[in-house]
């Protein structure tokens, strides 16, 4: 041993050349799934050591549509300092009516926040919100062409603007919102007369726990006491559990893309350590000459690439340990929060296991041919290929496989859909690889073809050492992954930009006061007379109990139960809504005036077993009542319109405190129009603009799409790296080929000619494997998965497509300028 490492030692002071591939291909893939394991890191750690601001306090309760108690306020106020916040929708509108924009309206106390502090743009005229002073997002007095000083009317009251919003501290914690912020005092927020019985707001109260206390363990006891009472409980160490859960999600997705990069640059591994060894022929076949067995010659040339690839995988690790620092300096704007520079060792341990395990899968079987060439070899370097592996590496192999396979299922969050991704990945690998060998057999079996040119072209895909199965495959799955993506986000893009507008109405009004609905819609008709208006109660309830077993005993709860899952939108109708279907059970008549009954959702029941007449428990503002199930229903979701989950029969509801939701659609000519006219006549309603929320989640679909196609971008840079590393594997046969057909008379033209049709007509090979399977993978996971309508933009994928053959195609013609130049008297001497 001590001699194989000596001599191997030794062989590498002739520098690394030879295994520039193994390195990059290496780098690149190590450094994707560290980089991603990393941000990843980054964003949950930043999440973690700014909980309590996040969050606001130590244990935060919300509740829907009230406040808390007496009793409740003072259950929370024994455990430490408490602060109370409100929040909802509201419009917010210059003094002359001219332009308005829906907002997120937060009323605080004098002890908010009880964590962090309210920053605010230099040149404020107040520390914060304080009586009929507000703060606001710079993006509202954008829109509303506003600056600090000037007021402005939400609701009943008009507010003046003191200061812009820097940073909010628990902004994040609250989720998503459909409008920029507007901070207000108590005494503010009463004075727009929004918060009504019926309004659509929710009430959060914060607890700063003296001390080192258990949050977790006390925000558990508050949930078991407050549960009946609709009250939703977190605590500092499940903050943002939605964007927790989002970014773990996310994520583990980029991971498995950064995986398929792995497994792609293996390939490169596998093609560079061949070409390496290919080189080192005259050096093996001395050593076996003097009497080295081939063990030792394996192990002298497994130490060099160990040695290498460690190194490989360092940088790698280096890199990709600084892409929170990279992605915050770039994009840390765009993120909830921005992620800092800091050593995460679990995902860079991960990723040095997973790049050291590919070095050695797919190295194992180029080092034992390299161990079986026989001395004679050296004479015949040109014509003998090397033999087949050992059968002894066989199991080495399949551990290291089997190591990848585990390691990627075992550190999931969702271990079935790793194994399925990394199944299907297996599959593809497997169909490019039988397709590329088949290619190969169908260029060997065709007629020569008349041209010269084009018959040495179609020669090159066959010829001995030929690595068309090889570049099929690399090029192949990063390929097909673009094009699934782009399959993926044009469907995505087409149901967001076209199928939304056309079903989807103008505007949705929340917070109508149930004595206005009447004056509502005579204001938005005085308006636009061709509007159409659908308006429907709007209560917030939640399920206590099914069939007598209350929710809180239920361990756990039934999964795609989410109507069990807190507040939920409830309303009454005396029909049947439009988009929904009876499945079982019977619709109450229109002047039903009997028990309560209650329509359920198909996949709600579903997850709970309902059946017609089965009996449930609902609390509506604090108030429990109970209703049987009088059927079971089909929602088509897609109408764009209101859908519930729940929906009670007249005669249950009516008596409590509610307000109407309304769509409304209309000519888009009369959307000022009617805009100003609601605002000035209900200053209670928000009125939600539809393009503008479309939109918002274009931008944010946007941003998702970038970051995976940065990630996906590391699987085709792999195959760049295995296309470059096959020509370079190549270069000698190709520069005999060249010599050749210089000296028959064939000029530089040609030559190119004939290398531009061969990799065209492997380019053309690669695109439409990749069309065909990236596609059906796209429309598998769009109608399948996503449940969404087929609405592929093809001009995209086939640009798509053309990107690639083209790069195919010119990367391979830039490898091949080198051989065009070569000298045939220069070139002969050194073969």
């Amino acid at each position: 041993m001590n001699v194989s490492w000596a001599l191997a030692l030794r062989d590498m002071r002739g520098g690394l050349k030879g295994l520039r591939l193994l390195i990059i291909c290496l780098f690149l893939g190590v450094t994707g799934l560290a980089g991603v394991g990393s941000l990843g890191q980054a964003i949950t750690a930043e999440l973690d050591a700014r909980g309590r601001e996040i969050l606001g306090g130590d244990i935060e309760l919300r509740v829907s549509q009230r406040d808390a108690t007496e009793t409740e306020r003072a259950a929370f106020a024994q455990y430490g300092a408490l602060s109370r916040s409100i929040r909802l929708r509201a419009m917010a509108s210059r003094l002359d009516a001219q332009a308005s924009v829906l907002a997120e309206l937060k009323g605080v106390d004098a002890g908010w926040p009880l964590y962090g502090r309210l920053t605010l743009v230099p040149g404020a005229l107040g520390k914060g919100p304080a009586g009929l002073d507000a703060v606001v997002a710079p993006a509202l007095v954008e829109r509303l062409s506003l600056r600090v000083g000037d007021r402005m009317k939400v609701g009943e009251a008009q507010l003046r603007i003191v200061g812009l919003i820097a940073d909010e501290p628990d902004r994040v914690g609250e989720g998503f919102t459909l409008g920029p912020s507007i901070l207000v005092s108590r005494e503010g927020l009463e004075a727009t007369g929004l918060v009504q019985p019926g309004s659509l707001y929710t009430t959060r109260y914060r607890i700063r726990l003296p001390g080192d206390q258990d949050a977790h363990a006390l925000a558990l006891k508050l949930e078991d006491r407050f549960y009946d009472a609709n009250w939703e409980v977190s605590d500092r160490t499940n903050a943002a559990r939605g964007l927790r859960r989002f970014v773990d999600q996310l994520g583990q997705f980029l991971t498995l893309v950064g995986l398929t990069a792995l497994i792609v640059a293996g390939i490169g591994v596998g093609n560079g350590v061949a070409s390496w060894l290919d080189q080192r022929r005259p050096a093996i076949a001395t050593l076996k000459i003097l009497g080295a067995s081939a063990q030792t010659i394996f192990r002298i040339y497994l130490i060099q690439v160990a040695i290498v690839a460690g190194g490989a995988v360092l940088a790698g690790l280096a890199m990709g340990a600084a892409v929170p620092a990279i992605v915050g300096w770039v994009a840390g704007d765009a993120l909830p929060v921005a992620p800092k520079f800091a050593i995460f060792p679990q995902p860079l341990a991960i990723s040095a296991v997973y790049g050291l395990l590919a070095a050695l899968l797919f190295s194992l079987a180029p080092l034992s041919r390299a161990g079986q060439i026989s001395p004679a070899a050296i004479f015949r370097a040109r014509v003998e290929p090397f033999g087949m592996p050992h059968w002894t590496v066989l199991l080495p192999m399949a551990l290291a496989a089997l190591g990848i396979a585990g390691l990627a299922i075992g550190t999931a969050r969702q271990p079935l859909l790793s194994a399925g991704f990394l199944g299907g990945t297996v599959v593809i690998f497997l169909l490019l690889g039988g397709i590329g060998r088949l290619v190969k057999r169908v260029a060997r079996a065709l007629p020569r073809p008349r041209r010269p040119l084009l018959r040495l072209a179609i020669a090159n895909l066959h010829r001995p050492a030929a690595q068309t199965d090889r570049l099929i495959i690399a090029l192949g799955l990063g390929l097909t992954l673009f094009v699934m993506l782009a399959v993926l986000q044009t469907n995505l893009a087409n149901q967001i930009e076209r199928t939304v507008p056309a079903t989807a109405p103008n505007f949705f009004a929340l917070d109508v006061p149930t004595d206005d609905i009447g004056r509502f819609r005579e204001t938005i008709l005085a308006q636009a007379p061709e509007a159409r208006i659908n308006n429907v109660p709007s209560l917030r309830g939640s399920v206590v109990a099914v069939r007598g077993i209350r929710v809180t005993d239920m361990k756990p709860v039934p999964k795609g139960a989410w109507i069990l899952n807190g507040d939920r939108s409830i309303t009454y109708a005396a029909t049947l809504p439009e988009g929904n279907e009876l499945l079982s059970g019977q619709w109450w008549p229109a002047d039903y005036a009997g028990p309560p009954l209650v329509s359920i959702e198909e996949q709600a029941a579903k997850a709970l077993d309902l059946k017609p007449g089965d009996a449930m428990t609902f609390s509506v503002l604090g108030v429990e009542m109970e209703a049987r199930v009088a059927s079971i229903r089909r929602v088509n979701w897609e109408t764009m319109g209101f859908n519930f989950g729940i929906i009670f029969a007249p005669g249950s509801l009516e008596g409590a405190p509610h307000s109407y939701m309304a769509t409304i659609a209309l000519p888009d000519p009369r959307e000022a129009a009617v805009n100003k006219a609601v605002i000035g006549g209900f200053p209670s309603v928000s009125l939600i603009r539809v393009k503008d929320v479309v939109g918002q989640i274009s931008t944010i679909f946007g941003q998702l799409s970038t970051a995976i196609r940065a990630a996906a971008s590391v699987t085709l840079a792999a195959g760049i790296a295995v296309l470059v590393g096959a020509i370079a594997a190549s270069r000698r046969a190709r520069l005999y080929d060249a010599v050749l057909l210089k000296l028959l008379g064939a000029s530089r033209r040609q030559i190119l000619l004939a290398q531009a049709i061969e990799y065209a007509l492997l380019a053309l090979v690669v695109a439409a494997l990749a069309l065909a399977a990236g596609t059906a993978a796209g429309w598998y996971v769009a109608t399948q998965i996503f449940d969404l309508k087929w609405a592929t933009d093809w001009p995209t994928v086939f640009a798509t497509l053309a990107i690639g053959a083209i790069g195919t195609l010119g990367i391979g013609l830039i490898g091949s300028l080198p051989v065009l130049a070569a000298r045939p008297a220069a070139a002969l001497r050194s073969l």
